[in-house]
């Protein structure tokens, strides 16, 4: 756990994963222009995946308009087929996938899933899993626009309950459905202790 004399480190930097579609409800949208709204207020700089479709479009086309600053991303394998956005203040264009999470994980200071799909969720499990395992101390956030991950919630709960999660990894994640508070918590995140295991 973080010492209690260290002081909380400001995010100004977060990489946010979500759809590539828009998804069914206006409320994933406007949601998202408002979480990205804040961003700029705050002086954060959004990390996010590249492209220029569905939600994460409308995060970036938001945190842009409002001017704020945007670093992009992407695989070669996708620069076409999910159509790069041409417009960002840095855009990494790399190899693979794997180079794309990991870049992602390097610029950023905190990570935050918005919804979306398989992809989505790839890639907030791993990071969450790399706090588990000590690789890093970043804090990871769920915008629970409109109770979308409310069954992945009940699912932590179902592997804590189950002993399959140890218990101090249960709240790990900060879950809001406001984006003000969702941020608001990032500052005082407290660092989990590296997972243990037992015979």
């Amino acid at each position: 756990m973080k010492n209690p004399s260290e002081k909380n480190k400001i995010v100004k930097s977060i990489a946010v994963y979500c759809g590539s579609n828009l998804g069914i409800s206006e409320s994933y949208r406007e949601t998202a222009v408002s979480f990205s709204k804040e961003l700029v207020k705050r002086g954060i700089t959004l990390v996010y995946g590249g492209a220029s479709v569905g939600i994460m479009g409308t995060v970036v086309d938001t945190v842009l308009k409002e001017g704020g600053k945007v670093i992009g991303v992407i695989p070669t394998l996708l620069e076409e087929r999910e159509i790069s956005h041409k417009n960002l203040s840095e855009l990494h264009v790399v190899e693979t996938m794997h180079q794309r999470k990991s870049k992602m994980i390097e610029l950023a200071e905190g990570f935050v899933a918005l919804p979306g799909g398989f992809g989505t969720l790839e890639e907030f499990s791993e990071v969450f899993t790399w706090s588990m395992i000590g690789l890093n101390n970043k804090p990871c956030g769920i915008l629970n626009i409109n109770h979308f991950y409310d069954p992945l919630i009940s699912m932590i709960d179902k592997m804590a309950d189950e002993q399959f999660l140890q218990e101090k990894y249960r709240h790990m994640a900060i879950i809001e459905q406001d984006p003000v508070l969702l941020l608001d918590r990032f500052n005082d995140y407290p660092v989990p202790s590296v997972k243990t295991y037992s015979k």
